[in-house]
């Protein structure tokens, strides 16, 4: 007998129809609230918390807005935003071994070093010490992308030390980039009345 393949679409559409869907389900998990949790069958999905929306990945309580605006959107979890700053300060670091120019090296140990040490001391829990609140530390990546960015053009190491001068104006504006779109979470609320 020949295999229809509409018969598989239509079982399906039988089989995912929301009127078969109990309630809850069909009226669709955002909207549920926890207290309505406990009436949901043991077989039926549970909703994602608040502080869940990338699993474990960003924990704590979310940062006030920057400005009232920023970030623009919580895309980023924290734990992922936080090895980028890591990374991003060692590869700017990193630029010290790439050239011979004084003022490549001294700007990329300068600029790579002062993100290093706030990285390291900031309240999230990728860090050494709780000490800087997050909502500092976002001004601080933005200040941070905007000094590796400038840094070539300030200290005239564009033309003497390219390769350099191109690595700091890549990772200033990935920082600024990424700093928009990250999930900023405070672990220990460092900094918060």
């Amino acid at each position: 007998m020949p295999h229809d393949p509409n018969q598989d679409s239509s079982d399906l559409h039988d089989l995912f129809a929301p009127s078969d869907m109990p309630a809850p389900i069909s009226a669709g998990l955002i909207d549920l609230k926890w207290d309505e949790v406990s009436e949901l069958e043991p077989n039926d999905a549970t909703p994602a918390t608040e502080d869940s929306t990338s699993d474990s990945l960003s924990v704590g309580g979310p940062s006030r807005p920057l400005f009232g605006r920023l970030p623009l959107a919580r895309v980023i979890p924290q734990d992922i935003h936080s090895a980028l700053d890591y990374l991003d300060a060692a590869a700017v670091m990193a630029g010290a071994a790439l050239t011979h120019c004084p003022r490549a090296k001294a700007a990329s140990l300068l600029i790579g070093g002062a993100g290093m040490a706030a990285s390291s001391l900031t309240d999230y829990r990728l860090s050494l010490r709780k000490v800087i609140p997050i909502e500092v530390h976002e001004g601080i990546d933005y200040a941070f992308g905007v000094s590796a960015i400038a840094a070539p053009f300030v200290l005239g190491y564009r033309k003497t030390a390219p390769v350099v001068a191109a690595l700091h104006v890549a990772l200033g504006v990935g920082t600024i980039i990424a700093s928009l779109f990250t999930d900023y979470r405070a672990y220990l609320g460092i900094g918060r009345r």
